[in-house]
């Protein structure tokens, strides 16, 4: 009966080969940043600029919502149980909620910054020059600690699967 068991179910075994830590610092900085550039905003254009900033929160998030979804469904078929929009630091967005393969991460937050870089810069012909600056601001506000584990496990096999903690991301081996 034991050997029956073995071969009829399946057991996923997953083995941890980096953890990356989240430096407290890099929590603080994102918390702070974003009054230093409404400040300089502030003073280089003018008090509209707080209207402006405000405006470009909802829809930096907005076109990165829609840019990973249409990645997920180009590439991934099984993707929304997985993916949801987040608002826990340094993890603001939409992001992965369970394991999640990293060429899948990976290609999907590249997609996601340099599209969302290339609509920004298409914006400004149309703009006010303040709201493309604060768009662009809190497009690489949220897209730096995304892009933080595709450094941290650059020389990782492509292989493996991620999983976002409170404190750190864990990379897998199955």
């Amino acid at each position: 009966m034991p050997a029956e068991s073995g071969t009829n179910a399946t057991f996923y075994h997953y083995r941890l080969l980096k953890k990356l830590v989240i430096p407290k610092t890099l929590i603080h900085s994102l918390l702070t940043l974003p009054l230093i550039w409404l400040a300089a905003e502030i003073v280089l254009f003018n008090w509209t600029s707080i209207f402006f900033f405000l405006l470009a929160i909802p829809v930096a998030f907005w076109i990165q919502y829609v840019i990973a979804r249409s990645v997920l469904v180009i590439i991934h078929s099984s993707y929304r149980k997985r993916w949801r929009f987040t608002r826990r630091l340094p993890w603001i967005g939409y992001m992965p909620d369970q394991y999640v393969a990293y060429s899948v991460y990976r290609r999907v937050q590249l997609h996601t910054s340099w599209i969302g870089l290339i609509i920004v810069a298409i914006m400004i012909p149309w703009s006010p020059i303040s709201f493309v600056f604060s768009l662009f601001f809190w497009h690489a506000w949220s897209m730096a600690p995304r892009l933080y584990p595709l450094f941290g496990f650059k020389n990782q096999p492509k292989e493996g699967m991620i999983k976002f903690n409170e404190e750190d991301i864990s990379y897998y081996m199955p």
